[in-house]
């Protein structure tokens, strides 16, 4: 199978994403949601409330749909599929469950508990509720695990792991979730990248109809003809 002889190959990305998943799961089973939110935001300056105000925008879906319409202008039709499915799944399952479990963000969390906190960065809008999972760092994970799985590249893993992680701190410290959110957030992502790679790659599901035909006749002819 494609799919795990790929994980196989890509075994860096997988296995350094997998252990800092971990150990944030650890780390927010240590502490209180306050606290370990606190421990996050620690250190606040001027220009990294610029710098992650804007970072925070590349988990944007724009970002995903501009990545699938480049990579389509490319003639990379496969690539982007896999692109496009990623981005649609994570963005249904999030959507479904922020609905089901309607968990509150940081600054309403903060207001019902009567905790004072008040960095919130000038220009970033707040929300109350549907906290749980973070939708900015799923598709950014999303679209960072296809870009790895299709273009096969350990060397562009450092690149795709380090913007999707920066996306999911931002969320945190723009004050729009917390630890927890940004970590199942993660999981979903690359779980529909992986899902969205053995679709199109294994299974073909998505393969146009001539090609398919194709593919039938040259197997009828192999079997016909076995050397």
């Amino acid at each position: 199978m494609r799919t795990i002889k790929r994980l196989a190959k890509l075994n860096c990305y997988f296995f350094t994403t997998i252990s800092i998943l971990l150990l944030a799961l650890i780390f927010n089973f240590s502490f209180s949601k306050t606290d370990g939110f606190l421990i996050f935001n620690g250190f606040h300056p001027v220009w990294l409330d610029v710098f992650f105000k804007y970072i925070t925008n590349l988990g944007d879906g724009l970002i995903s749909i501009l990545a699938v319409v480049i990579l389509l202008a490319l003639r990379k039709k496969k690539k982007a599929m896999t692109a496009a499915l990623a981005y649609i799944y994570s963005g249904l399952l999030i959507q479904i469950a922020k609905r089901i479990f309607h968990m509150p963000r940081p600054k309403y969390f903060f207001e019902q508990t009567l905790f004072h906190y008040t960095h919130f960065v000038e220009g970033v809008s707040m929300h109350d509720q549907n906290s749980f999972p973070s939708g900015h760092t799923a598709s950014a994970f999303a679209l960072a695990t296809v870009l790895v799985l299709v273009f096969k590249k350990n060397k562009i893993s450092f690149y795709c792991l380090f913007f999707a992680f920066l996306v999911g701190y931002s969320r945190i410290y723009l004050a729009q979730h917390f630890l927890i959110d940004v970590i199942f957030g993660a999981i979903t992502g690359i779980t529909c990248a992986m899902v969205s790679y053995h679709q199109v790659y294994d299974l073909k599901l998505f393969r146009s109809a001539k090609v398919g035909k194709r593919y039938k006749q040259l197997k009828i002819a192999s079997q016909a003809n076995p050397i």
